[in-house]
Parts: structure tokens; C-alpha cells; sequence
């Protein structure tokens, strides 16, 4: 299960070994908000009853997207889209019907973070990554060739959003 992040700009949250869902291999070739969404909009509907078990799991929070910086900020043509498969089924979940789909265990991991709100596209990713890196500075370690984007709310509800971009310590 997750720990839940401070509002604040810079945190570090231990996670621990769970079971995830992701779009398999990354989207390519399109822009990062339309690539995720298309990815997400599959992976709720193995969530909503499109596996083997016909099973309806509910949804969990948050969807996590890897993003992949080019040097200059920006994002590049690719992501990899995750949900987390909800407790009662993470020791056996059910397969999914879409091939493009796969079951992966997520390791445990250490990161730093910061949240926003809003309807968060690729520019406030980009923005808030930013913003983590300079406070950051340069004195910690984490990945840099990737980073977490994840959105905790439907997309129904209009206030009190809660979006995060993640750093991964190494």
C-alpha cells in the first residue's frame, strides 16, 4: 500500500511490493497526454470486468505514469501506464483479456515527490518536475532517466484534485 504524501514540495515516502497492471510495452509516437489516456482507458477495463474472470475489481489510486525526459525537459513520445491491482485480488489476479496488458510486481521503492491539484496535462508534469529538481538540487540521488506522473481523482470531480510527480531515489 502507498503512504501518503504531504502536501508539501519535497517528501520521501517508502513503498512497498505490490502487484500492478501496465500497459504492457510503451506507447509510442503520439503526444503523452493522448498516449497515457488511451493507455489508462484499457487498463479500466480490466479493472471493470474485460478479464478472464469477467471479474469487476474497482478502481485504486493512483493511475502512475512513467514519463521519459528528453534533455531539454520536455517529455518524449512514450509512456508506460500503471494501476495497481486492488487487495483482494493482488495474490491472484485474474488475466487479462487484452494481450497488450501485463501483471507486474512493483519493488518496493524510496521517492521524492510533490503534489498539486488541477486537471494535470503534460505541461504541469513537466512544470512540477522541474520545481522538485531545483529543490531537490544537487545533492540527491535518484533516476533520471524516468519519473512517475499519477493522478489520484476520477475525471468527474472538479475540485480537490490530487496529482503527483515522483522521483525515484536510487
Amino acid at each position: 500500500m502507498l503512504g501518503m504524501i504531504k502536501n508539501s514540495l519535497l517528501s520521501t515516502v517508502e513503498t512497498w511490493p505490490y502487484r500492478v497492471l501496465s500497459k504492457g510495452e510503451k506507447v509510442t509516437g503520439k503526444p503523452f497526454d493522448e498516449a497515457s489516456k488511451e493507455a489508462a482507458l484499457k487498463l479500466l477495463k480490466y479493472v471493470g470486468g474485460s478479464n478472464e474472470k469477467g471479474a469487476g475489481m474497482g478502481m485504486t489510486a493512483p493511475v502512475s505514469i512513467t514519463a521519459f525526459p528528453a534533455e531539454d525537459g520536455s517529455l518524449q513520445q512514450k509512456v508506460k501506464v500503471y494501476l495497481r491491482i486492488p487487495n483482494q485480488f493482488q495474490a491472484s489476479p485474474p488475466c487479462p483479456s487484452d494481450e497488450s496488458i501485463k501483471i507486474e510486481e512493483r519493488q518496493g521503492m524510496t521517492i521524492y515527490a510533490t503534489q498539486f491539484g488541477g486537471y494535470a496535462k503534460e505541461v504541469d508534469y513537466v512544470n512540477y518536475a522541474a520545481k522538485l529538481k531545483t529543490a531537490l538540487g544537487s545533492e540527491a540521488a535518484y533516476r533520471k532517466d524516468f519519473y512517475f506522473c499519477n493522478g489520484y481523482d476520477p475525471p468527474m470531480k472538479p475540485y480537490g484534485r490530487r496529482n503527483e510527480v515522483w522521483f525515484v531515489k536510487e
